[in-house]
């Protein structure tokens, strides 16, 4: 017994003819008849009676179709209760985001979701790539903005932007009078990692291409989780950084930066949720509020394109760079 057979005969019942009650299920007319009669074989009772003009309910028939209307009814509460449930804007929210990630976005990020979403609480973890994909997964987080892609079948990533690295340099280095960087030799044993983040030291070692930190910084041995703290061993001249672009937000005018020359090594950001998460239109606001409140800079090179739903129960049109 199906929810659909169930319409069937609610509409054989309004129209009591067969022709009209299919034109009005959007069916052929043997469709309806074949799937009234697999109902009426399961059930092991005749709903109408083909014998009588207009076409009429048996008594038990008429009892079977009273149900289904308080049925069909109660699967459209459920339905109205879930198109609700994805478009409140209230409750709690658990929010993680990668360290790496965390300090610059989001201070920016609360401000604008306080105006997109007042109702909504926030509780914001700072963790590693790969604790957030775990707690993501168990349920111990609901949303997580994190870099991308994941490779993770169970996770559903929605691309918001493209942030470019940089390099943070001292003023001893041979790049620092140039206004774009290039990497130096010497800069392959001189790169400043950070402890635990292997998905972000991956993408460095890529950039200078290494294939493993094993020889970089033979000197000394450090466990290291802060970009900031990365930012102050350069200053004291004990290496070299290559940082996010939202890490020197606040310095502007600072000399110890370099943009790469092209082409420009970037990291992809998404909002990463699992497979069961629900509420589209909150993730739409937390979409468009990490986009608005990011630095013209930042945003220059590419396209903002919102989260957009199609039937399935996930869907989404990723940012682009513009040609």
């Amino acid at each position: 017994m199906t929810i659909q057979q169930l319409k069937y005969i609610v509409a054989l019942d309004d129209e009591r003819h067969f022709a009209r009650a299919a034109e009005v299920c959007m069916v052929t007319q043997p469709g309806l008849t074949i799937q009234l009669k697999n109902l009426e074989e399961e059930i092991g009772i005749k709903i109408f009676d083909r014998n009588k003009v207009p076409l009429t309910p048996t008594i038990l028939g008429t009892e079977i179709i009273n149900k289904a209307r308080k049925i069909l009814r109660e699967a459209d509460e459920i339905r109205d209760f879930v198109v609700n449930e994805k478009n409140l804007l209230e409750g709690e929210l658990k929010l993680g985001i990668i360290s790496t990630l965390s300090p610059y976005l989001i201070p920016l990020f609360i401000n604008a979701m306080k105006e997109a979403a007042p109702k909504v609480h926030f509780i914001i973890k700072e963790g590693y790539t790969g604790h957030l994909m775990r707690d993501l997964e168990i349920g111990a987080i609901d949303v997580a903005i994190m870099a991308t892609p994941t490779g993770n079948s169970n996770l559903i990533e929605h691309v918001i932007f493209k942030e470019p690295f940089v390099a943070y340099l001292n003023e001893s280095h041979p790049m620092a009078k140039e206004d774009f960087y290039e990497l130096q030799p010497g800069d392959k044993t001189e790169l400043l990692l950070l402890h635990h983040e292997y998905c972000y030291n991956a993408q460095l070692l890529d950039i200078c291409g290494l294939k493993s930190s094993d020889k970089i910084k033979e000197q000394f041995t450090y466990d290291i989780n802060s970009i900031e703290t990365l930012k102050n061993l350069v200053r004291a001249h004990l290496g070299f950084a290559i940082i996010p672009q939202l890490s020197i937000l606040n310095e502007a005018q600072s000399q110890l930066f370099k943009p790469f020359k092209e082409p420009i090594p970037v990291r992809e950001i998404s909002l990463v949720v699992s497979d069961s998460f629900s509420k589209k239109l909150l993730l739409e606001k937390m979409n468009e509020a990490v986009w608005n409140c990011l630095p013209d800079a930042l945003k220059k090179d590419f396209a903002y394109k919102k989260i957009r739903w199609n039937d399935s129960p996930y869907f989404v049109k990723a940012i682009s760079k513009v040609s």
